[in-house]
């Protein structure tokens, strides 16, 4: 993605937070349409060599020239910023993603599916236990087991969270790998595993695409008449 696809961008939100129905776009409550301000080049530069691969072109241009984070899909992009002299994500369920780890490849395939249903057809029911003490410890003991499967460390390697959809469903930007550049949608609160986004053609959305379509549509509520 070239740096000119950006131009402009900043000004279109903009433009669209102070629409009329800008207050009506889902999550405006909590971006509130601002922007912070692009990375410099130096930034940037400091960014990458602290986590220890590129990132993809179409969000570093995105870095550069449009703004770290703030105002997009959902409650907002995760912006990045520079803490005590460490660049990290921000938002809620950012710390899921293992910065140290975001030059591993993110991973081709997931758990064993037979793992998983196995798995699944072991979670206790509540009405195979006489008392419901029993009952909680041992669905408690079942979700330790689901989640370390589940959200085991490497299944988010080269990968960081940008956004938040609430009730802990989130999206991720691939780093590393043979996926890199695209978004997947993290429903493992609901027992649903990470999946890429794909649009109408069956095509893995990518960073740029992601972006867009959700300006666009925000734009077609904001700028409307109320």
């Amino acid at each position: 993605m070239t740096d000119q696809w950006w131009a402009g961008v900043r000004q279109r939100v903009e433009a669209a937070g102070a629409g009329p129905g800008g207050g009506k776009v889902f999550g405006a409550l909590g971006h509130k349409w601002v922007l912070e301000e692009p990375l410099t080049r130096g930034g940037l530069a400091e960014l990458e060599a602290q986590i220890g691969v590129q990132l993809p072109e179409e969000y570093r241009a995105f870095l550069l020239h449009v703004g770290t984070g703030g105002a997009g899909p959902a409650y907002g992009l995760f912006p990045v910023r520079r803490v005590q002299g460490r660049w990290r994500w921000e938002g809620d369920g950012a710390d899921l993603a293992d910065l140290t780890r975001l030059a591993e490849p993110f991973p081709d395939q997931g758990p064993d599916p037979k793992l998983l249903d196995d798995l699944l057809a072991q979670r206790p029911e509540e009405e195979d236990f006489d008392d419901i003490e029993d009952f909680d410890d041992a669905i408690e003991a079942w979700d330790e087991r689901w989640d370390a499967v589940m959200f085991a460390p490497e299944r988010t390697e080269g990968a960081i969270v940008i956004c938040h959809l609430g009730c802990a469903l989130r999206e991720w930007l691939i780093i590393s790998g043979s996926h890199r550049g695209t978004i997947w949608s993290d429903g493992r609160a609901d027992d649903v595993d990470l999946v890429p986004l794909l649009d109408d053609d069956g095509k893995p959305v990518t960073f740029a695409r992601w972006y867009s379509d959700w300006l666009e549509k925000a734009e077609q509520t904001a700028l409307s008449a109320p």
